[in-house]
């Protein structure tokens, strides 16, 4: 299995959709006997919040966000943990709203101390 995600900060390598997750937002995780939380905000989003369940490689969770226009939204995501060759961490993620249309793929990965 993956190293933990308890601590590590992991940031979006494209921008979504305006009023999305982007390459500005980041996510600081926290891990603990297969619970999985994040906070994050930056770019269109003010402040976000993400629980759920790690399994292997595998994260099971459910996201909702403010957004800087003032509205909210959430949805479902399922992610897997990848080990970089450098060590760091990726997420693979495939999610959902559940507030609204819309569905995709993304990827994160993990902020080293230097990067911006």
């Amino acid at each position: 299995m993956p190293r933990s995600l308890d601590g590590l900060v992991l940031a979006p390598v494209a921008d979504q959709a305006p009023g999305q997750v982007g390459t500005r937002t980041r996510f600081t995780y926290h891990e603990k006997d297969g619970v999985i939380w994040a906070d994050y905000a930056g770019g269109d989003v003010v402040r976000g919040h993400l629980v759920g369940t790690r399994e292997g490689d595998r994260l099971d969770f459910r996201y909702v966000q403010l957004r800087h226009d003032g509205t909210t939204s959430c949805g479902h995501c399922v992610s897997t943990v990848v080990e970089l060759p450098d060590g760091r961490v990726r997420l693979e993620e495939t999610w959902r709203w559940e507030s609204q249309p819309g569905h995709g793929t993304s990827v994160v990965e993990q902020v080293t101390p230097h990067a911006p």
